[in-house]
C-alpha cells in the first residue's frame, strides 16, 4: 500500500490551533509544540493544503511562525461589517493582514466565509475586491465556503468560482444527490470538502454519543451495525467514501495531535464497497451542527 500516493488528497484543517472547535474534541486548542510536529509529519506524508481562516482566533499566528513554503494556504474572509463604507478596501486590508500574519506573499484559495453577503446589497462590490486580489497575484483562486448545495444553486447562477468548500459525510449526501458536485466539476471548479466526520459525531461510540441525538437513534445505530458487519472502523469508511469520489479535489481533517493524523493517513486508503442508501439524512437539525442543541 503506498499510502503518500493517497494522502495528498487530504488537508490539513487548522481551526484548532487557534481555538477550541468540534463536539470530540475534549481538548484545549492545539499546543505550540503539537502545530510544529504536525507539519512537519504533514509534509512528510505529501499533504501539501493548510486550511485556516482569519475567524479562527489566532490561527493564522501561529501558522506564521513556521516556514510554510511547502504548503498552499486556504483562508477565509470573515463576514463584511454591514456599516463598512469602502468594501474593496476593507477586504484588502483584511488579506493583507491575513498574508502578514501567515508571513507569505500569496494566498492559493481565498474563500468567502458567509457568501449569503453575496447575494446581498454589497453583492457585487464583495466579488469584485476579491476577483481584484486575484488579478493583483494576492491570490491563487477564489471561491465560497457554504453549508450545502441550496445556498450554493443560488450562488452559483450569479457568479463564478474556482473553488468551492462544502460538508459532505457518510449521513450528508446532498451535494452528490443533488447533482451538484458533478455540475461544479463540468464547470471546472475545484472541490474542497469538509465536516468528513461530521464534526466527530459519526468517529463516536455509540455510547458516548451526546443525548440531543436521540432523534436520530434510529440512523445511528443501523450505522455502526454497518460498520461491524464490514469490519470498518468510523474512520476507514468516513476517509475512504469521501477518497473514492473522483470529484472530490481535498478532503480538509482537522487533528489534535500526531497520533490522530496518522492513524487518519493509514485508513483513507481502505477499498471499501458501496455504502448504503440508508446510511444518510436530509435532516438540517443532524446536518448542520450549528443546529445541534448541545
Amino acid at each position: 500500500m503506498n499510502i503518500l500516493a493517497h494522502s495528498h488528497k487530504l488537508a490539513l484543517g487548522t481551526a484548532q490551533f487557534g481555538l477550541k472547535y468540534g463536539l470530540a474534541n475534549a481538548a484545549d486548542k492545539v499546543p505550540r509544540d503539537m502545530v510544529e510536529q504536525l507539519l512537519k509529519v504533514a509534509s512528510a506524508f505529501n499533504i501539501t493544503m493548510l486550511d485556516t481562516a482569519i475567524a479562527y482566533g489566532d490561527s493564522e499566528q501561529v501558522l506564521g511562525s513556521y516556514n510554510l513554503a511547502k504548503f498552499e494556504i486556504v483562508s477565509k474572509l470573515p463576514a463584511v461589517p454591514s456599516n463598512c463604507l469602502n468594501v474593496e478596501e476593507w477586504v484588502l486590508e483584511q488579506t493583507m493582514s491575513s498574508l502578514k500574519r501567515l508571513k507569505t506573499d500569496k494566498l492559493h484559495d481565498l474563500l468567502l466565509h458567509r457568501p449569503a453577503q453575496l447575494l446581498g446589497t454589497n453583492g457585487e462590490k464583495i466579488y469584485k475586491s476579491i476577483l481584484k486580489l486575484k488579478e493583483q497575484g494576492m491570490v491563487d483562486q477564489i471561491g465560497v465556503s457554504v453549508y450545502g448545495p441550496d445556498e450554493l444553486s443560488e450562488l452559483i447562477k450569479r457568479f463564478d468560482f474556482d473553488v468551492i468548500q462544502a460538508p459532505m459525510n457518510i449521513f450528508d449526501r446532498r451535494m452528490e444527490h443533488t447533482g451538484m458536485l458533478k455540475h461544479l466539476k463540468k464547470k471546472g471548479v475545484t472541490i474542497h470538502i469538509r465536516s468528513a466526520f461530521l464534526q466527530g459525531l459519526l468517529l463516536m461510540p455509540s455510547e458516548k454519543i451526546p443525548v440531543c441525538f436521540a432523534p436520530w437513534a434510529p440512523l445511528i445505530k443501523q450505522y455502526h451495525q454497518w460498520l461491524n458487519q464490514q469490519s470498518l472502523s468510523p474512520l476507514q469508511a468516513c476517509l475512504s467514501y469521501l477518497n473514492q469520489h473522483s470529484d472530490i479535489d481535498k478532503i480538509i481533517v482537522g487533528v489534535d495531535d500526531i497520533w490522530q493524523l496518522k492513524q487518519i493517513i493509514a485508513a483513507i486508503d481502505t477499498p471499501i464497497t458501496d455504502i448504503p442508501d440508508f446510511l444518510q439524512s436530509t435532516d438540517e437539525g443532524l446536518l448542520n451542527p450549528s443546529r445541534w442543541q448541545r
